[in-house]
């Protein structure tokens, strides 16, 4: 039997993740008619600009609202814009904010504000929200916000830690959104990007009632060692600013759609696995941890298939972490995808990508950063040809730095979705 395109397949299934979750496949059979009043449309995150050019087309389009009924403005990464006719989209920073995500929220916040019982306010999030939607709170400063920012980022915490300090210092995260857009009923769209699908952690949860407090955003600050501004320490010190809590009568006319999720690209994967002939073992989509010691533990289980003599594909999601040693560029998945390749230190027969589905994977915030990497059985040894050595790049977190010459960089550009990441290791046990 010949020798399969492993990497062929390889990106196949990816594609086959992010197709899945692009708004064009699932977003018009989740829209409502248009109510007695306007559709505000507000949308933020990395899927913002493509979930509102089809939610602007289903409205002109199928029921004819002109300007005098559909307005609102999306606020993207910068390279994730989409064209539309009536509603703005406005690319900013992710993801550390920038002053256009600052003009632009504050455009947002005045939409909310003057949304109408009447009015329907159509919120279409995703992944980067959090990023995009910036309002400090306070008397933090912008300069303030990103190196709080930056900090969490280079700490190793967790998505959803990051957003409990984040919602803590906003006036549009944590249901600040929701307060201020009521009494006008809201209804909420959502790309799933976190683990377990948590309501109030996509895009920070701009409406829905906030579960974390001001202690565990402390909490979290301590832990991770984030030397706080001044006026970020006195937001988290004050009672008045504690975010919206369940049952509270702001959240009245306000309802949360999951309307696609990483379960649903990882189930893509798994059925572009098998039409490939390989049997998929899914691991999960919520996957969490440092990406190096998750390598590890999937190069483990890749072993353990080959030696049973198992054809597989071993699939994931989910959002890992690094906790950023060095001074080298990289992001998650190429990490993993360099942790991988040491840990099976050649071994015949498998195959691995790793690129989240957004198209882009740590970087400099540029649409053309990476998404990840792929390897096979001959990376480390083409990588010595050239004088790389895989251990030094991992120790300094240098995994873009050592994919790149080598060509194995994933760089599919923006994908306009976002359901976190899509980590393929394809075994050829049974050959």
């Amino acid at each position: 039997m010949p020798e399969p395109d492993r990497r062929a397949i390889l990106r196949a299934i990816y594609d086959a993740a992010v197709a899945a979750a692009h708004p064009k496949t699932w977003l018009a059979d989740h829209l409502p008619p248009p109510p007695r009043g306007r559709v505000v449309l507000l949308a933020a995150g990395k899927a913002a600009g493509s979930m509102t050019a089809v939610a602007e087309a289903f409205y002109r389009e199928r029921h004819g609202l002109g300007p005098d009924r559909l307005t609102g403005l999306a606020v993207t990464r910068h390279g994730y814009g989409a064209p539309t006719a009536l509603v703005p989209v406005v690319e900013a920073g992710h993801p550390v904010p920038d002053a256009e995500g600052v003009a632009a929220t504050e455009r947002v916040l005045a939409l909310a504000e003057a949304a109408g019982e009447d009015d329907l306010v159509l919120v279409l999030i995703s992944g980067g929200g959090s990023a995009n939607w910036i309002a400090p709170a306070g008397a933090l400063t912008l300069a303030e916000k990103q190196a709080v920012t930056k900090a969490l980022l280079r700490s190793g915490a967790s998505i959803g830690e990051i957003n409990t300090v984040r919602k803590h210092l906003s006036r549009i995260k944590g249901g600040r959104l929701a307060r201020l857009a009521a009494p006008a009923r809201i209804l909420t769209l959502a790309v799933s990007d976190v683990p377990r699908d948590d309501p109030s952690t996509i895009a920070s949860g701009p409406t829905v009632p906030d579960p974390t407090t001001l202690a565990e955003a402390r909490a979290v600050a301590a832990r991770r060692g984030i030397a706080l501004p001044p006026a970020a320490a006195a937001l988290l010190d004050d009672p008045a600013n504690e975010t919206p809590k369940p049952g509270d009568a702001v959240f009245a006319r306000s309802e949360f759609r999951i309307v696609t999720k990483p379960a649903d690209a990882i189930a893509a994967a798994a059925e572009a696995a098998r039409a490939a002939g390989y049997e998929p073992q899914v691991l999960g989509a919520d996957l969490e941890g440092e990406a190096r010691e998750v390598a590890a533990e999937h190069a483990r289980l890749a072993r353990a298939a080959k030696a049973a003599g198992r054809r597989v594909a071993i699939l994931s999601g989910g959002e890992l972490t690094v906790t950023i040693a060095g001074q080298g560029r990289g992001g998650p998945n190429q990490e993993y995808a360099l942790a991988l390749a040491l840990a099976l230190a050649g071994e015949t027969g498998i195959a691995a990508l790793a690129g989240d589905t957004d198209g882009t994977d740590g970087g400099g915030g540029k649409a053309s950063d990476p998404a990840g990497a792929v390897i096979d059985e001959t990376t480390l040894a083409r990588a010595g040809m050239l004088g790389l050595d895989a251990a030094a790049s991992l120790a300094d977190n240098d995994s873009t730095g050592f994919f790149e010459p080598l060509g194995d960089l994933l760089v599919p550009g923006p994908t306009l979705t976002n359901v976190n990441d899509c980590r393929v290791i394809l075994v050829d046990g049974a050959r």
